[in-house]
């Protein structure tokens, strides 16, 4: 994805203007076919009753040629007959206007021959004219019977213009239902498009900053978007820098303030040493438990800085990973056989469960945490205890749990255990109180997988169970 001049907002502001042009386009097509549609049903309604009137008008005139020509025969009237004529020619307009609205020219044909055999009638001599308006009276009926079958072909025509109309309605409606369920699934499909094109930089940004928030810090943040991500990407990059920075720096003071305490401490352990073996001169009592005290702490201050090295150095090794395919079951087994004499010494029973489970993940660091657990499991156990390690697989992840039958952590330590240098109020009696950096050594290396670890709530003893993704 390339760099955008825009930012999200614009780009947000851009989707929704072509979808919403899409979806109005759509709308005034339909719009534009209905009022089309309208527009058509009216002319056709008024054509309908243009050609009913003149069918009807075209019956009137033949009943007013009818009385006209019969009466101007027995009346001798040339005023009758001017009026036949007159009638006749309205009715002929009105047969030519029916001819050009579709009616067949065979209609007018016959009708038009009918009308010329009438007016031939009403030639003639006057003796004869009686009979010749018998003759016209039957010529009529048989205009009469014109009449009804151009009005018949009129509905016809008019039927067949409602249906045709019909199909067009159906026909528009047809392509409006496909344009509009049309534009409805592109609206989606360029929303979901869009969706997924603005989000996808928004998931680089959240994983970068998980990343960052999991102190691996040896991933670049180059994320490529809209301008404001962007510029939310560089500022990533530069806290990504500053926390690589101050960690360097911060290892390097560990090294150095390591390295400053332990060359006096060493020089103070070895004159307290001389001045305990007698060396200077007997010691009375009180000198004597003064030099047990400084012994006793320069043994605490050695052990503490010690810890602090291996945190630090356990810190730098939870950052470069050497991931390889491995068995978490036989890694346990081998955890198990390595504290063999400690688990023994103190009565214990220590068994694994659960199947074979591969996973790809550091195996030196692995079994380094999981052998500080089972370390702390042997050294709370009371002679004679059981300690559990269950493996499972649970919703695609690599479950280990871990428990004992020890005095388990008191409430209030619950929240800090895994804080490096924290040591809870319960420890075993007569042991060497611990640096309390072993659980936070477990938790960096854990981490660093992208697991977690958690203190269960169990009575009695203590109960940590390790999630691991990637379970195969």
């Amino acid at each position: 994805m390339k760099a955008f001049r825009f930012s999200f907002a614009q780009l947000l502001l851009v989707a929704f203007v072509l979808i919403g042009a899409l979806l109005g386009a759509a709308a005034l097509r339909a719009l534009f076919s209905l009022e089309s549609l309208m527009a058509q049903s009216r002319d056709s309604a008024v054509q309908a009753v243009a050609l009913s009137t003149a069918a009807q008008s075209l019956n009137e005139r033949s009943l007013t040629m009818e009385r006209a020509a019969r009466q101007s025969l027995v009346l001798r009237d040339s005023q009758l007959r001017q009026r036949f004529i007159e009638a006749a020619g309205h009715a002929r307009d009105i047969l030519q206007r029916l001819e050009d609205n579709e009616l067949p020219r065979t209609y007018s044909v016959r009708w038009r021959r009918q009308l010329d055999e009438i007016a031939d009638l009403l030639d003639g001599p006057p003796e004869t004219a009686l009979e010749r308006e018998q003759e016209v009276m039957l010529a009529f009926r048989s205009l009469d019977s014109h009449n009804a079958a151009i009005a018949q072909q009129v509905q016809a025509i008019v039927g067949g213009r409602n249906d045709a109309l019909q199909e067009r309605f159906e026909h528009s409606r047809q392509q409006l239902t496909t344009q509009v369920m049309g534009s409805i699934a592109l609206a989606a499909l360029m929303a979901a498009g869009f969706g997924v094109w603005l989000v996808r930089p928004l998931k680089r940004l959240e994983k970068a900053i998980q990343a960052l928030g999991d102190n691996r810090l040896d991933l670049p943040v180059d994320i490529q978007g809209p301008s404001d991500v962007r510029r939310v990407s560089q500022q990533l990059e530069w806290l990504r820098l500053r926390l690589t920075e101050l960690d360097a720096d911060k290892a390097r003071f560990l090294r150095h303030i390591s390295h400053e305490l332990k060359t006096p401490l060493a020089s103070l352990h070895e004159g307290v040493a001389v001045l305990g073996d007698g060396v200077a001169g007997p010691l009375n009592p009180s000198q004597t438990e003064v030099v047990g005290i400084l012994q006793h702490n320069t043994q605490l201050l050695q052990r503490q800085i010690e810890g602090l090295l291996r945190f630090n150095a356990a810190a730098f090794q939870a950052r470069q990973l050497k991931r390889e395919r491995t068995d978490l079951r036989q890694l346990l087994e081998e955890q198990i056989e390595a504290q063999r004499l400690q688990w023994q010494s103190g009565a214990l029973s220590v068994r694994a469960e659960g199947p074979p489970l591969w996973l790809p993940v550091d195996r030196e660091l692995m079994a380094s945490a999981l052998g500080n657990l089972l370390i702390n499991a042997i050294r709370f156990s009371p002679p004679g205890g059981t300690i559990r390690l269950l493996l499972s697989e649970v919703e695609g992840r690599a479950r280990i749990d871990i428990s004992d039958e020890g005095p388990g952590v008191a409430e209030a330590d619950r929240e800090r255990i895994f804080e490096p240098f924290y040591r809870g109020e319960r420890q075993p009696e007569g042991a060497a109180r611990g640096t309390g950096i072993g659980l936070s050594i477990v938790h960096e290396y854990i981490v660093a997988h992208g697991g977690r670890i958690q203190l269960l709530p169990s009575q009695p003893g203590a109960h940590f169970r390790i999630e691991l993704p990637h379970a195969s």
